[in-house]
Order: C-alpha cells, then sequence, then structure tokens
C-alpha cells in the first residue's frame, strides 16, 4: 500500500485528478486491465466476455457499450469508438465511484450530475439527446425478459405504461392522440430528483480479487 502511496506509476497523478481514484485503486484497475485486455494496450468489446457478472446482466449490451461510447470520456465527444486505452477506461469506471465524505456540497452535486448524464447516455443509444419510447421500451422488455410470467406483449404495454407516466410528469397532461417525443436530459435531472443515486451506483468489480470477476 506505501509503494503505491508514495511512489505512483507515471501518469497516475494526472489519472488520480481525472478520476477521483486513489493511486491504489487506479494500481488495482490496471492490473484488471490488463488481464481483460491480455495484457494488450487497447481493450474492445470482446474482452468484456471475461467478466461473468457482466453475462447474465439484462442490460449487460448497453454497460459495454457505455465503454465505447465518446461521450463518457471525452468532452463534447460523439459516437463510437472500436477501442478504448486504460485512460478512458478509468474514466468511465469512474462514474460508478461512490462520493468521498470530504466533499463539498457543490462537488456532490456535479458527482451526482455526471453519473446521472452517463445513465442517460447508455439509455439515449442514438445519441440524440432524448430517451425515446422505442428505446425506453427496448430496456424494459431487456428488463423483463428473465421473468417467464411475462411475454413480450406484456413488456411492451409496461413500458408503454411507464413512458406515458413519465411524459406527465416532464411535460405535463397529454391527449391520447398527442405523440411524445421522449426525455431530455433536464427532463431526466427533474425525474430523479430527490432519488438517493451516488452511493448505489457504484462498480462491483473495482475490487475484482475479492469477487473472482477475472479468471
Amino acid at each position: 500500500m506505501g509503494a503505491l502511496q508514495s511512489s505512483p506509476a507515471p501518469g497516475y497523478v494526472d489519472l488520480a485528478e481525472k478520476t477521483g481514484f486513489s493511486f491504489e485503486q487506479i494500481g488495482v484497475l490496471h492490473k484488471r486491465f490488463k488481464q481483460l485486455s491480455h495484457d494488450e494496450e487497447t481493450l474492445q468489446r470482446d474482452h468484456f466476455n471475461r467478466i461473468p457478472d457482466l453475462a447474465c446482466n439484462p442490460i449487460r449490451s448497453q454497460i459495454v457499450e457505455a465503454f465505447f461510447d465518446r461521450r463518457n470520456f471525452r468532452k463534447n465527444g460523439e459516437g463510437n469508438v472500436d477501442e478504448i486505452g486504460f485512460e478512458e477506461f478509468l474514466v468511465v469506471m469512474s462514474h460508478f465511484r461512490p462520493p468521498s465524505q470530504h466533499m463539498t456540497e457543490e462537488q456532490r452535486e456535479g458527482v451526482r450530475r455526471e453519473k446521472l448524464r452517463f445513465l442517460f447516455n447508455m439509455h439515449d443509444t442514438d445519441n440524440d439527446g432524448t430517451i425515446t419510447l422505442q428505446e425506453y421500451r427496448h430496456v424494459i422488455e431487456e428488463l423483463l425478459s428473465l421473468s417467464e410470467a411475462l411475454g413480450t406483449d406484456a413488456a411492451k404495454s409496461i413500458a408503454d405504461a411507464a413512458m406515458l407516466e413519465v411524459a406527465s410528469i416532464s411535460v405535463g397532461h397529454m391527449e391520447p392522440d398527442e405523440f411524445y417525443e421522449g426525455i431530455t436530459f433536464e427532463h431526466f435531472l427533474k425525474l430523479l430528483n430527490g432519488f438517493e443515486l451516488e452511493s448505489r451506483m457504484n462498480v462491483r468489480f473495482l475490487y475484482m480479487d475479492t469477487i473472482n470477476l477475472c479468471k
């Protein structure tokens, strides 16, 4: 522990400032990155197949794509990339980092907004600035796909009903023949106002030694 804290590897100071991770956490994540990438300098989508917990996650595809979405690791980024280096991997991972107890209220609010933006980007799959009914329905269907009691029609009905409720909350009363374009990020912030997100949205494979996710 002392070695990492007193003599960080080159670049660790800059990475710590960008992500909020400690030198020790960066060292642990660098080892996991090298394991997943087979000791290569970049990660590709197929490398995430080595994480068993992701294989059974109903929104696995959204989680994996989040690592290759430029919006999540580059300011004003657009589109996707085919591979990422360690810095991009670490920046995406930082969205799952729980807030420090020593943060100011302003810093805590900034962390919360970043987490919500990350979640929004995961569901805004076509990168048009809104979460549409089709995108929202796709997520709901995936989440409900593990339930044998629900069929496809039931999942669609639930998604449609939930989306209309979201529309009524964010834009007010809607007539049956009105078309709801989708949730903007500002609507998303309002919908989740007061929801305790910071400590819940954390990453399980930060300390992979204890849960054996990398084999």
